[in-house]
């Protein structure tokens, strides 16, 4: 549960808890094999490729170009040579609770368990960390740049709401006893309007330019897991760990509607299809459909990927990205719901993913301390899944996209095929 990682994660560990990336690692060792053939040629693996992004960068560290004849080998050297499509990874000390992408620079804030905010500069080059800010006495749970991207809202395990200048680090408003238990969400609604959700299930809605909530509910009885916004921004939409979505009315200041309970934690969600569908996971890795307006009970359900899911963002407005427990980045297609592949990997289970200001970026963080980016482009070349199109369900689960850190098999080898075909004739 959320409400546990900042207490019993502080140290990031070794195990893999990513089946799926010991397999991969297995089978990019026997194509790095076939591809040598009988070389002399010194090769280093190194399986966490540092920076992520799909980057084959740390996979064959002594090739000599001149030496080797073999034309895959020359393929894999001018591979490496390519330039980075993506930031490479960040790595800290502490336990990384969550990040956010700048709304407009190429910037990204890194909340940890010390309760402090580290902001980075990001690029293909090379990140530059400019500056931390101290802010939490205890674990800062999550992290929201303001519409402007002027300020840094911050809430934390010691139950305060901290509004801090981004550049200055100058604190600028501070609820010091905002919940009375410690606060695990905070949802930026629009430059003056935010809202926060605590282990206890109880949701206040703060306006900047009071000294109080306007605004206090509780429907639920378990941790608030996450709390969203459309574009219109009229509805505020609440998923807790009781199973429970609950929806308020934000300018008439009450309850909306609340769904009916479900045997599992509602995790995560976002809203697809011109926010016309809202699509809620689960700690069992399932995806419920919600038609907009209609939330007391799902339209469509799909059996995603039979693990606990504790993050999801929109990547298009048919595509999202699911990760957790596994560690994987998952991308799906939404209605209908089809398994596009793998976007990248941990080796630790995912606590935090985020979109950058261009929608070319995703980072995620895990476990292990570690930010890591993944370019996701391609999705914009991605066309509509119809209802009535033949898919592999198996193989999509296990299909590498062109961020995954893994390429897929048969790729690999049906290149290999193509160099034969060509040199026959």
């Amino acid at each position: 549960m959320a409400t546990d990682s900042d207490d019993s994660m502080s140290d990031g560990g070794d195990t893999d808890k990513g089946g799926n990336d010991k397999a991969a690692n297995k089978q990019n060792s026997t194509s790095a094999t076939a591809a040598a053939g009988s070389s002399t040629s010194k090769t280093t693996r190194n399986n966490e490729d540092e920076g992520g992004g799909g980057e084959a960068r740390a996979s064959v560290l002594e090739l000599d170009e001149n030496e080797e004849d073999d034309e895959t080998v020359k393929a894999i050297i001018a591979a490496i040579k390519k330039p980075r499509s993506s930031p490479p990874e960040i790595k800290l000390e502490d336990f990384v609770t969550d990040i956010c992408f700048h709304p407009e620079r190429d910037i990204i804030a890194i909340a940890t368990i010390t309760g402090d905010v580290a902001l980075y500069e990001y690029s293909n080059d090379g990140n530059k960390h400019l500056r931390t800010i101290e802010v939490h006495a205890k674990a800062c749970r999550d992290v929201e740049f303001s519409t402007d991207g002027l300020n840094v809202l911050t809430c934390s395990k010691d139950k305060s709401i901290m509004i801090t200048d981004m550049e200055t680090e100058k604190l600028k408003k501070f609820y010091e006893s905002a919940h009375d238990e410690p606060i695990n969400k905070l949802h930026v609604i629009d430059e003056n309007l935010f809202a926060t959700g605590d282990d206890n299930g109880t949701v206040k809605l703060w306006d900047l330019r009071t000294k109080n909530e306007i605004f206090a509910l509780k429907e639920v009885e378990d941790y608030i897991s996450q709390m969203l916004t459309n574009e219109a921004g009229k509805l505020l939409l609440v998923t807790s760990g009781d199973g429970y979505l609950t929806t308020l009315n934000i300018g008439a200041r009450k309850l909306y509607v609340q769904s009916e309970p479900y045997e599992e934690e509602l995790t995560c969600m976002g809203t697809y299809r011109g926010d016309s569908k809202l699509v809620v996971g689960t700690s069992k890795g399932n995806l419920y459909t919600f038609n907009w307006g209609q939330f007391g009970y799902h339209s469509d359900k799909f059996p995603g990927v039979k693990s606990s899911m504790s993050e999801m963002i929109p990547i298009t407005d048919r595509i999202a990205c699911v990760a957790g427990e596994e560690g994987i980045i998952r991308a799906v297609h939404i209605a209908p719901f089809r398994n596009l592949g793998i976007v990248g990997q941990h080796s630790m289970p995912i606590e935090s993913l985020d979109v950058s200001n261009s929608g070319e970026l995703i980072a995620s963080s895990s476990h292990n301390n570690d930010v890591r980016f993944w370019n996701v482009k391609y999705f914009e070349e991605f066309g509509d899944i119809k209802y009535n199109e033949k898919h592999q369900s198996y193989k999509e689960k296990r299909h590498n996209l062109p961020s995954s850190k893994f390429s897929n098999a048969s790729d690999f080898f049906s290149d290999l095929a193509k160099e034969d075909n060509n040199a026959d004739e």
